[in-house]
Order: C-alpha cells, then structure tokens, then sequence
C-alpha cells in the first residue's frame, strides 16, 4: 500500500513526527504496532532504548515529540513533562521486536510518586487536538469517618454500606449521587476513593459530553489499563471507577431525545457489552431529583448505589455548628454551614457556586 503524505501550513512538526510515525506500519514493512501510555515519567527521562538515532524531534512549553527508528522499527515518543506523562509507540517488523523496543524505550524512565497517607492517585482523562490524554494527579482525601457528621443521617448510612463495598462484594456498576449543589457529594467521593484505592483505580473525566459523543474516546477510556495493578493474577487488577460531575443532560428524563446516543452508551457502559470483561464502575453525580432521571438510568439492578445527598436537617445542623444561630428551620446545605462557621451569612454573602469539577 503506497503512502502519500501532503502537509500544508496548518500542520505542526508534531502532526509531521505522527505521520511519518505510521507509514512503515501503513505500507506493510512493519505490521505490527504496539503503544503505552506511562505515568510519573521522570524529569530526566529519554524515553528511547540506548544508542538509538533520532530522525526528527519536536519541543513546546507543554510536550516534546521524537520520533527514533532502528534496524526493522520505528518509535514515536510524545512527553507531557507538566504532568509527568507520556506516550510510547512502536512499529516493527515482529511482534517481538516490537514488544523488546518497547520495553527498553520505558524500563527506568519512571518513579514512584511521593507517599502521603491521605492522599489518592486519581486520572483526569480530557480530549485534546490530538487525541485523548489521561493525566494522573495525587490529591488529597479525608476517611469516611472524619467527614461523616458533615452529612444527614439518612445519606450517611447508605455511604456506610458503600464504603464497605469491596472487589468481591460489587453488584451493580453505577453509582448515582443527586442533591442540591454544597452538600458534599464531590467530597465524599475523595473519601470512597481513599477507602476503595487497594482495589478500585479513580478516573474523572472532564468532558464526559465529548467521550460520549465519541465512540473511540470512550473505548479508550473504558479499554484502558493505566493505574491498574501490574500482577499476572488478572483476579487482583483493579477495578476502575469514572467520575462524571454534574451530568444532568446524560441521565434526565429527556436525555434520550436530547443526547442522541449519550445515554445508550452509558448504559451500555455499565452492563451492556461494552462493559463485559472490564471491571468499569460509573460515579454520576447530579443536581436533579430523582423522579426526573431516566427510568432505565435508576432500573433496579444497574446501580450499585443510589444515594439523595441533601442538606443537614436544622437539628443536626445545629449540632454540626455547635449553635442553631443562623440555621434557617429548614435545614442548611454543608457549604452553607462552613459559611455560617466561618461568621457569613449564607443568605447575604454568599459567592456564586460553580457547578462541576470540584476534584
């Protein structure tokens, strides 16, 4: 199969390196391919076997692209330095070589992120211009048990049995918190992280109305091994969890009509057939009452946990305060009551809430 390349000046040396990456693999010289994407990538790391030549490189502030060939291959590189990630691909004339060029261009070019007792490792997947990126982050998480007077009693039991959820113990793959904004379903989400990070890998994803509009962003997401743990055993693989904020327009009840094929392939995220053989949970949070999600969203079976995240009841949210000072009667949300603590009025001084993406 011939190839022709056309390049005008709209294209980057970056669009160059990826093009001239894949055309011994689009003629046949090198049928197979193989890619990695690394996390914690050192600062000094080369990303390339020893002693090999560098055909083409290209730098920004943000990432550095080369691209490396040998006898019967060719690698591509892309490091994101900011965040500490990277990209590998190999092409090569056997699975083999592929697999032994691929091996040497990673093996000593990470570390092993600071270990802080309260802190979670957690992706952040995000579509850029070329293609989807997965950006690891270490963020910080209180137990369950610090922060469970923060929530009425009724949600705070339920969060009790989600908690003590473990790999054997999972029925149902979607887990759907709603509530008023400034209640804390985004915080006790870092606890569950926290309490869940021996078995389950947490991923947010900052633009779930793009990765599920797009067929190959939400395969790569949901096919996706990063962060997962390294055992052949494939019994001790971690599950993974996506977070979706605010997602109102996926699940209400007109969110079929509206989002076209979103909704579906949400659904088919959590049991259809794409996710068979993956260990995928789905985290939505939302601000909508429940009588006005989509049935087939709440359907019993499907969801692991459906928990209403309101306000402190005025009694228990005098007790968190330490005074019913201020309380309205009918209760107060959490950001409310922080507000209260810290002398504001909720009512008068009350800053705008930002909704998604509190991580």
């Amino acid at each position: 199969m011939p190839v022709v390349l056309n390049f005008d000046d709209s294209d980057s040396p970056r669009d160059v390196i990826d093009a001239l990456a894949l055309a011994a693999f689009v003629t046949g010289d090198q049928p197979y391919a193989k890619t990695r994407d690394v996390d914690y990538v050192r600062e000094d790391a080369t990303l390339l076997p020893p002693g090999v030549r560098v055909v083409r490189q290209s730098a920004t502030e943000t990432e550095r692209a080369q691209l490396a060939v040998g006898d019967g291959w060719v690698l591509r590189t892309v490091h994101w330095p900011r965040t500490n990630t990277a990209t590998i691909a190999v092409t090569a004339v056997t699975a083999t070589l592929c697999a032994e060029i691929l091996h040497l261009a990673t093996e000593g070019m990470t570390e092993k992120p600071a270990q802080v007792e309260e802190a979670v490792s957690m992706g952040f997947w995000y579509s850029t211009g070329h293609g989807t990126q997965r950006n690891p982050r270490t963020i910080t998480a209180d137990t369950w048990a610090e922060i469970r007077r923060n929530y009425a009693r009724s949600a705070a039991a339920q969060f009790d049995r989600l908690v003590a959820v473990d790999r054997d113990s999972v029925r149902g793959r979607l887990v759907l918190l709603h509530g008023p904004p400034g209640t804390g379903k985004t915080t006790v989400l870092r606890a569950l992280a926290r309490a869940w990070r021996t078995w389950c890998q947490f991923d947010c994803v900052l633009d779930p109305e793009i990765m599920f509009s797009s067929s190959s962003y939400l395969l790569e997401v949901a096919l996706s091994k990063a962060g997962d743990c390294t055992c052949k055993d494939q019994r001790h693989e971690k599950w993974r969890l996506l977070l979706l904020e605010d997602c109102d327009e996926l699940i209400r009840g007109e969110a079929k009509r509206q989002s076209g094929q979103a909704l579906s392939r949400l659904l088919n995220l959590t049991d259809g057939l794409l996710g068979q053989g993956r260990k995928v949970l789905v985290a939505i949070t939302t601000n909508e009452d429940l009588a006005r999600l989509h049935p087939a969203v709440v359907r019993p079976g499907r969801c692991l946990a459906t928990i209403e995240v309101p306000a402190l009841p005025f009694q228990e949210a005098a007790a968190w305060l330490g005074t019913s000072a201020g309380v309205p009667t009918g209760g107060a949300t959490l950001a409310e009551l922080y507000a209260l603590r810290d002398g504001h009025d909720p009512a008068v001084d009350r800053e705008p809430i930002l909704e998604g993406q509190y991580l």
